[in-house]
Protein backbone atom coordinates (compact mmCIF):
# COMPACT_ATOMS: atom_id res chain seq x y z
CA UNK A 1 0.00 0.00 0.00
CA UNK A 2 0.78 3.61 -1.40
CA UNK A 3 1.35 6.61 0.90
CA UNK A 4 -1.47 9.33 1.68
CA UNK A 5 -4.83 9.27 4.04
CA UNK A 6 -6.73 6.08 3.86
CA UNK A 7 -10.32 6.57 5.61
CA UNK A 8 -12.30 3.02 4.38
CA UNK A 9 -16.00 1.63 5.83
CA UNK A 10 -17.68 -0.99 3.71
CA UNK A 11 -20.41 -3.24 5.23
CA UNK A 12 -21.69 -6.94 4.10
CA UNK A 13 -24.37 -9.09 4.84
CA UNK A 14 -23.85 -12.39 6.17
CA UNK A 15 -24.76 -15.91 4.19
CA UNK A 16 -28.02 -16.75 4.09
CA UNK A 17 -27.24 -19.17 7.37
CA UNK A 18 -25.49 -16.63 9.34
CA UNK A 19 -28.47 -14.31 9.32
CA UNK A 20 -30.25 -15.38 12.35
CA UNK A 21 -27.06 -15.52 14.36
CA UNK A 22 -25.39 -12.48 12.64
CA UNK A 23 -26.30 -8.99 11.71
CA UNK A 24 -24.01 -7.88 9.43
CA UNK A 25 -20.51 -7.56 9.12
CA UNK A 26 -18.41 -3.92 8.90
CA UNK A 27 -14.67 -3.65 7.55
CA UNK A 28 -13.01 -0.62 7.97
CA UNK A 29 -9.05 0.59 7.62
CA UNK A 30 -8.19 4.32 8.51
CA UNK A 31 -4.00 5.62 7.55
CA UNK A 32 -2.09 8.96 7.64
CA UNK A 33 -5.73 10.04 10.26
CA UNK A 34 -5.87 12.25 13.18
CA UNK A 35 -4.82 10.11 16.29
CA UNK A 36 -8.22 9.61 17.85
CA UNK A 37 -10.10 7.56 20.63
CA UNK A 38 -12.92 5.92 19.92
CA UNK A 39 -15.79 5.60 22.00
CA UNK A 40 -17.58 1.66 21.96
CA UNK A 41 -20.72 1.83 22.37
CA UNK A 42 -23.76 -0.23 24.62
CA UNK A 43 -25.86 -1.96 21.58
CA UNK A 44 -27.75 -4.97 21.10
CA UNK A 45 -24.87 -6.84 19.66
CA UNK A 46 -21.88 -8.70 20.86
CA UNK A 47 -18.97 -7.68 18.80
CA UNK A 48 -16.02 -9.59 17.58
CA UNK A 49 -13.01 -7.59 15.79
CA UNK A 50 -10.54 -9.12 14.25
CA UNK A 51 -7.41 -6.65 13.13
CA UNK A 52 -5.96 -6.81 9.78
CA UNK A 53 -2.72 -4.71 11.18
CA UNK A 54 -2.36 -2.95 14.13
CA UNK A 55 -3.78 -4.12 17.25
CA UNK A 56 -6.88 -2.95 18.91
CA UNK A 57 -5.66 -0.56 21.59
CA UNK A 58 -8.77 -0.85 24.54
CA UNK A 59 -7.67 2.44 26.69
CA UNK A 60 -10.74 1.64 29.03
CA UNK A 61 -13.00 -1.76 29.24
CA UNK A 62 -17.12 -1.87 29.77
CA UNK A 63 -15.89 -3.35 33.03
CA UNK A 64 -13.78 -0.41 34.89
CA UNK A 65 -12.14 -3.59 36.49
CA UNK A 66 -10.57 -4.77 33.55
CA UNK A 67 -6.95 -3.49 32.79
CA UNK A 68 -5.94 -1.32 29.35
CA UNK A 69 -4.90 -3.95 26.43
CA UNK A 70 -3.83 -4.42 22.67
CA UNK A 71 -5.71 -7.71 21.10
CA UNK A 72 -5.09 -9.05 17.58
CA UNK A 73 -8.76 -10.20 17.84
CA UNK A 74 -11.26 -9.80 20.45
CA UNK A 75 -14.91 -10.67 21.42
CA UNK A 76 -17.23 -8.22 23.44
CA UNK A 77 -20.41 -8.79 24.94
CA UNK A 78 -23.15 -7.04 26.07
CA UNK A 79 -22.60 -3.85 28.19
CA UNK A 80 -23.86 -0.73 29.65
CA UNK A 81 -20.38 1.63 29.78
CA UNK A 82 -18.89 2.02 27.02
CA UNK A 83 -15.33 1.07 26.11
CA UNK A 84 -12.83 3.64 24.57
CA UNK A 85 -10.71 2.48 21.57
CA UNK A 86 -7.23 4.53 20.99
CA UNK A 87 -5.35 4.90 17.93
CA UNK A 88 -2.65 6.79 16.52
CA UNK A 89 -3.62 7.33 12.92
CA UNK A 90 -4.09 3.82 11.80
CA UNK A 91 -6.38 0.86 12.46
CA UNK A 92 -8.06 -1.53 10.09
CA UNK A 93 -10.24 -4.67 11.03
CA UNK A 94 -13.50 -6.71 10.02
CA UNK A 95 -15.74 -6.24 13.03
CA UNK A 96 -18.51 -8.62 13.44
CA UNK A 97 -22.37 -7.85 15.05
CA UNK A 98 -23.42 -10.96 16.39
CA UNK A 99 -26.86 -11.46 17.71
CA UNK A 100 -27.03 -12.88 21.41
CA UNK A 101 -29.09 -15.11 20.50
CA UNK A 102 -26.97 -16.39 18.06
CA UNK A 103 -23.81 -16.59 20.70
CA UNK A 104 -24.87 -20.32 21.58
CA UNK A 105 -24.44 -21.47 17.88
CA UNK A 106 -21.27 -19.77 17.19
CA UNK A 107 -19.25 -19.47 20.23
CA UNK A 108 -20.65 -22.52 21.87
CA UNK A 109 -21.97 -20.40 25.16
CA UNK A 110 -24.35 -18.14 25.79
CA UNK A 111 -23.89 -14.43 25.55
CA UNK A 112 -24.75 -13.75 29.39
CA UNK A 113 -21.25 -15.46 29.80
CA UNK A 114 -19.91 -12.40 28.27
CA UNK A 115 -21.83 -9.41 29.70
CA UNK A 116 -20.02 -6.59 30.14
CA UNK A 117 -16.61 -8.45 29.18
CA UNK A 118 -13.82 -7.94 26.98
CA UNK A 119 -11.90 -10.83 25.84
CA UNK A 120 -9.26 -12.24 23.66
CA UNK A 121 -11.45 -13.90 20.52
CA UNK A 122 -8.70 -16.99 20.91
CA UNK A 123 -9.68 -17.75 24.30
CA UNK A 124 -13.35 -18.27 23.15
CA UNK A 125 -12.56 -19.22 19.41
CA UNK A 126 -9.57 -21.45 19.92
CA UNK A 127 -6.05 -21.34 17.83
CA UNK A 128 -8.52 -20.82 14.61
CA UNK A 129 -8.32 -16.95 14.96
CA UNK A 130 -4.64 -16.65 14.02
CA UNK A 131 -5.72 -18.94 10.95
CA UNK A 132 -8.63 -16.96 10.02
CA UNK A 133 -7.23 -13.51 10.48
CA UNK A 134 -3.95 -14.58 7.97
CA UNK A 135 -6.78 -15.47 5.18
CA UNK A 136 -8.33 -12.20 6.14
CA UNK A 137 -4.92 -10.51 5.51
CA UNK A 138 -4.45 -12.51 1.90
CA UNK A 139 -7.30 -11.45 0.81
CA UNK A 140 -7.43 -8.90 -1.74
CA UNK A 141 -10.76 -6.87 -0.80
CA UNK A 142 -13.66 -6.43 1.30
CA UNK A 143 -16.14 -8.61 0.09
CA UNK A 144 -13.26 -11.27 -0.30
CA UNK A 145 -13.01 -10.50 3.41
CA UNK A 146 -16.40 -10.91 4.07
CA UNK A 147 -16.16 -14.56 2.33
CA UNK A 148 -13.68 -15.52 4.63
CA UNK A 149 -15.32 -14.85 7.67
CA UNK A 150 -18.93 -16.33 5.82
CA UNK A 151 -16.87 -19.75 5.27
CA UNK A 152 -14.98 -19.37 9.09
CA UNK A 153 -18.20 -18.59 11.03
CA UNK A 154 -20.34 -21.07 8.61
CA UNK A 155 -18.22 -23.97 9.66
CA UNK A 156 -18.63 -23.30 13.45
CA UNK A 157 -22.48 -23.30 13.26
CA UNK A 158 -23.73 -25.89 15.82
CA UNK A 159 -27.38 -26.66 17.09
CA UNK A 160 -27.76 -24.38 20.22
CA UNK A 161 -31.50 -24.29 21.31
CA UNK A 162 -32.91 -21.42 23.75
CA UNK A 163 -35.61 -21.62 25.30
CA UNK A 164 -38.20 -19.86 22.77
CA UNK A 165 -39.78 -17.55 26.12
CA UNK A 166 -36.18 -16.21 26.19
CA UNK A 167 -35.99 -15.88 22.61
CA UNK A 168 -39.87 -14.59 22.03
CA UNK A 169 -38.86 -11.24 24.90
CA UNK A 170 -35.54 -11.43 23.09
CA UNK A 171 -37.37 -10.43 19.17
CA UNK A 172 -39.77 -8.26 20.87
CA UNK A 173 -36.96 -6.12 22.03
CA UNK A 174 -34.81 -6.12 18.97
CA UNK A 175 -37.81 -5.10 16.67
CA UNK A 176 -39.78 -2.87 19.09
CA UNK A 177 -36.62 -0.75 19.45
CA UNK A 178 -37.08 -1.28 23.68
CA UNK A 179 -40.66 0.50 23.18
CA UNK A 180 -42.71 -2.48 24.28
CA UNK A 181 -43.12 -2.79 27.84
CA UNK A 182 -41.39 -5.76 29.73
CA UNK A 183 -44.41 -6.74 31.85
CA UNK A 184 -46.47 -6.98 28.55
CA UNK A 185 -43.97 -9.08 26.90
CA UNK A 186 -43.52 -11.50 30.31
CA UNK A 187 -47.38 -11.91 30.70
CA UNK A 188 -47.14 -13.10 26.51
CA UNK A 189 -44.48 -15.71 27.94
CA UNK A 190 -46.82 -16.88 30.65
CA UNK A 191 -44.07 -16.67 32.66
CA UNK A 192 -43.40 -13.57 35.82
CA UNK A 193 -41.57 -10.77 34.78
CA UNK A 194 -39.06 -12.21 37.89
CA UNK A 195 -38.39 -15.24 36.16
CA UNK A 196 -38.44 -13.84 32.63
CA UNK A 197 -35.57 -11.42 33.93
CA UNK A 198 -32.95 -14.68 35.62
CA UNK A 199 -33.99 -16.40 32.39
CA UNK A 200 -33.08 -13.76 30.63
CA UNK A 201 -30.24 -12.04 32.18
CA UNK A 202 -28.35 -15.61 31.80
CA UNK A 203 -29.10 -16.11 28.17
CA UNK A 204 -28.51 -12.51 26.98
CA UNK A 205 -26.52 -10.79 29.83
CA UNK A 206 -28.89 -8.08 30.55
CA UNK A 207 -31.90 -7.75 32.15
CA UNK A 208 -35.42 -7.51 29.64
CA UNK A 209 -35.24 -3.83 31.18
CA UNK A 210 -31.97 -2.95 30.37
CA UNK A 211 -32.09 -4.60 26.91
CA UNK A 212 -35.01 -2.26 26.37
CA UNK A 213 -33.13 0.89 27.63
CA UNK A 214 -29.96 -0.44 25.57
CA UNK A 215 -32.14 -1.24 22.20
CA UNK A 216 -33.77 2.32 22.32
CA UNK A 217 -30.66 4.22 23.19
CA UNK A 218 -28.70 2.46 20.53
CA UNK A 219 -31.77 3.37 17.89
CA UNK A 220 -31.59 7.02 19.37
CA UNK A 221 -28.01 8.10 18.95
CA UNK A 222 -28.55 6.90 15.41
CA UNK A 223 -30.87 8.80 14.49
CA UNK A 224 -30.55 12.48 13.24
CA UNK A 225 -32.64 15.34 13.74
CA UNK A 226 -34.06 17.64 16.32
CA UNK A 227 -33.50 16.00 19.61
CA UNK A 228 -36.60 16.40 20.73
CA UNK A 229 -37.94 14.79 17.64
CA UNK A 230 -35.39 11.83 18.35
CA UNK A 231 -36.83 10.96 22.01
CA UNK A 232 -40.41 10.75 20.75
CA UNK A 233 -39.90 8.89 17.91
CA UNK A 234 -37.99 6.36 19.90
CA UNK A 235 -40.24 6.28 22.84
CA UNK A 236 -38.70 8.80 25.59
CA UNK A 237 -41.10 10.52 27.29
CA UNK A 238 -39.36 13.62 26.56
CA UNK A 239 -35.77 15.14 25.61
CA UNK A 240 -34.81 15.35 29.34
CA UNK A 241 -35.37 11.17 29.54
CA UNK A 242 -33.18 10.93 26.64
CA UNK A 243 -30.14 12.94 27.80
CA UNK A 244 -30.26 11.30 30.99
CA UNK A 245 -29.81 7.54 29.14
CA UNK A 246 -27.02 9.06 26.72
CA UNK A 247 -25.30 10.35 29.39
CA UNK A 248 -25.77 6.73 31.47
CA UNK A 249 -24.82 4.42 28.22
CA UNK A 250 -22.45 6.63 26.49
CA UNK A 251 -20.79 8.57 30.05
CA UNK A 252 -20.92 12.22 27.85
CA UNK A 253 -23.66 14.34 27.28
CA UNK A 254 -25.58 14.33 24.52
CA UNK A 255 -23.95 17.59 22.98
CA UNK A 256 -20.80 15.80 22.91
CA UNK A 257 -21.79 12.17 21.59
CA UNK A 258 -23.14 14.24 18.89
CA UNK A 259 -20.45 16.13 18.13
CA UNK A 260 -17.79 13.09 18.53
CA UNK A 261 -20.68 10.61 16.15
CA UNK A 262 -20.93 13.02 13.39
CA UNK A 263 -17.32 12.93 11.89
CA UNK A 264 -17.36 9.48 12.16
CA UNK A 265 -20.57 8.91 10.72
CA UNK A 266 -19.55 11.13 7.85
CA UNK A 267 -16.87 9.29 6.99
CA UNK A 268 -18.76 5.94 7.02
CA UNK A 269 -21.31 7.37 4.55
CA UNK A 270 -18.56 8.55 2.62
CA UNK A 271 -16.32 5.66 2.17
CA UNK A 272 -18.96 2.38 2.06
CA UNK A 273 -21.44 1.73 -0.29
CA UNK A 274 -23.85 1.07 2.40
CA UNK A 275 -23.66 2.80 6.18
CA UNK A 276 -21.43 0.84 8.18
CA UNK A 277 -21.46 0.15 12.25
CA UNK A 278 -18.14 0.40 14.01
CA UNK A 279 -19.29 0.26 17.62
CA UNK A 280 -16.46 -1.67 19.90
Amino acid sequence: MGGGMVDEYMRGTPAPPLRPHVAWYTGYRQRGVPPATHRGLPSPYLTLILTLDDPLVMRAHPDPLDRPGSYTGLVGGLHTRPALIAHDGRQSGVQVALRPLGCRALLGLPAGELAHADVDAADVLGPAVAEVRQRLLAAADWPARFAVLDAALTARLRDAAVRPEVAYAWRVIERGRGTVPVAAIAARTGWSARHLAGRFRAEVGLSPKTAAMVARFDRARRMPGPLAAVAAACGYADQAHLARDVRAFAGVPLSVLRAEEFPFVQAMAAGAADDGEHDH
